[in-house]
């Protein structure tokens, strides 16, 4: 997706339009469709997106798997990178740091964050703050994932 911020800019106050954006994100990056993540925000240094609790990513117990927050934790910091980068740049995950710190019994809001420094300075290690927030506002997932940010 070419500027994934400006498409987001142009469709968010749209009827449909959050929904059609989450749709051609998980086209242009398939493995998110398997949670089915709602977009709530996009801008440069924030991301918040939904990961609804329902079967297909629920564990054992119940409660929204592991990797399902995960996998809700990466899209958000996509969205963020993507909104935030200089175009003279790229970006890529190169490691995930996650504490679960409670059970993931609903609807998960996941935000990912950022400094706006930490995109300047001809910085290569971007980190990337993320949480999973239940409904009921308790965070049930915290953690860090770090970019490798170079020149195009």
């Amino acid at each position: 997706m070419a500027d994934v911020y400006a498409l987001y800019r142009r469709l968010e106050r749209r009827p449909l339009g959050r929904w059609a954006f989450a749709r051609a994100f998980t086209t242009a990056a398939p493995y998110f469709r398997s949670v089915r993540p709602r977009v709530v925000a996009v801008e440069p240094n924030r991301a918040v997106v939904v990961v609804p609790k329902r079967r297909r990513v629920q564990n054992h117990i119940g409660t929204v798997h592991a990797i399902a927050a995960c996998n809700g934790l990466e899209a958000a910091m996509g969205l963020l990178a993507e909104a935030s980068i200089p175009a003279t740049h790229r970006w890529i995950p190169k490691g995930m740091e996650v504490r679960y710190v409670a059970k993931s019994t609903s609807d998960l809001t996941c935000t990912a964050t950022t400094e706006p420094a930490a995109w300047q300075d001809g910085r290569t290690d971007v980190p990337v703050r993320v949480t999973a927030t239940r409904t009921d506002g308790t965070v049930t997932v915290e953690g860090t994932i770090h970019l490798h940010v170079t020149p195009r």
